[in-house]
């Protein structure tokens, strides 16, 4: 059973001051409904972020649970997202399925930089956190 939805609002963002780059996805402007945040540092990961597991991009839903190296592999074709998370972040999440597809109801440039966006924030930090595969 996989969670199916369609998002309305799509982005990229990069904040200096908390110095962090953001793309996400959700299914209302006003960010209700299903939401995927796709997370990493801006900086290269150091010692303490290690320490702590977060040397890898991380994902935030809805209700802000959060989960470091979550993703399993993400595909975006024909502005369908697929991105499957990893068994044992699922709890973490609060999610009930590891398959989810988001329909990305935004122009084709908006596609593009959330494209570009997802591939930095999923090549961050140590390679054996990142997904298996990727497919942008």
């Amino acid at each position: 059973m996989t969670i199916r939805f369609t998002a309305r609002a799509v982005g990229v963002d990069e904040d200096p001051e908390l110095e962090c780059l953001t793309a996400g996805v959700a299914e209302d402007e006003s960010g209700s409904g299903m939401v995927l945040l796709f997370m990493c540092g801006l900086l290269e990961p150091d010692e303490l972020d290690a320490e702590h597991g977060e040397d890898t991009h991380c994902l935030v839903t809805a209700d802000q649970a959060t989960a470091y190296g979550a993703v399993e592999r993400v595909v975006l074709r024909d502005k369908v997202l697929h991105v499957r998370i990893t068994d044992d972040s699922l709890a973490e999440l609060g999610l009930d399925d590891p398959e989810i597809e988001a329909v990305l109801d935004v122009d084709d440039d908006t596609v593009d930089r959330f494209r570009a966006g997802l591939r930095r924030v999923l090549d961050y930090g140590r390679p054996d956190a990142r997904p298996a595969q990727i497919e942008l």
